[in-house]
Order: C-alpha cells, then structure tokens, then sequence
C-alpha cells in the first residue's frame, strides 16, 4: 500500500466515521449508513483537503466508490 492509498483510507475514515477494514475498493455509496449524502460531502471535503485539490461538480457526483476515488485522484495527478 502506498503513502497516498494509507491517506486515502484516512479520507474515507475520518470523511464517514467508519472503520479502516471497510474501506475497500468494494465499498460503494450507500452500502454503509455513513455513505449518504450529507457523509459523502464531508469525505468530498476530506479528500479535496488531505490532497490539496479542488474537484469538479461531476467528479463529486460520480465518486461512488474507492475504486472511482482512486481512479479520480490519478485523474488530479495523484499517484496511487
């Protein structure tokens, strides 16, 4: 796991209060009762803080699982 993998995981803890073993690629919105929407915003905010990026409107819309969140922070130049 890389660096940017570990801070990931931290975004999706820290964003939805949920335990690190439930942060797989698996894990989709709305699977868990954190991933809502008001629990989406707050991960939007927590990745677009820990790697200093600012995401486009469709990107928040259609970030809807870590596998879309890593392709999405490859998109920003994030290495993964």
């Amino acid at each position: 796991m890389t660096d940017n993998e570990a801070k990931l995981i931290d975004c999706f803890v820290q964003g939805l209060g949920i335990e690190a073993g439930l942060v797989t690629d698996d894990l989709t919105y709305n699977s868990v009762r954190q991933w809502d929407s008001v629990g989406h915003m707050a991960l939007m905010t927590e990745i677009e803080t820990v790697f200093d990026i600012m995401l486009d409107t469709e990107d928040i819309i259609g970030l809807s699982s870590v596998a879309k969140a890593k392709a999405l922070l490859v998109k920003y130049g994030v290495a993964i």
